[in-house]
């Protein structure tokens, strides 16, 4: 099953900002990752992973901004 990039955050009890200082990029870019306006780099999306202890599959991204940005 698949969830959001907020539901990883969540889960992992981790707040906006406190992912953006662990992934070097503005609160504003993980808000955007999680709104669906951006989608994190294929590095980004690798860290992020790292940082919430799971794979690729199991973080949604909308199909639009997976197939062009990840």
């Amino acid at each position: 099953m698949q969830v959001s990039l907020k539901a990883m955050r969540v889960n992992a009890d981790l707040t906006q900002n406190e992912v953006a200082g662990l992934m070097g990029v503005t609160p504003k870019t993980i808000q955007n990752w999680e709104s669906g306006i951006s989608a994190p780099d294929a590095v980004q999306f690798a860290k992020l992973c790292r940082t919430y202890n799971c794979s690729r599959d199991d973080i949604f991204l909308p199909d639009e901004l997976a197939k062009s940005e990840v």
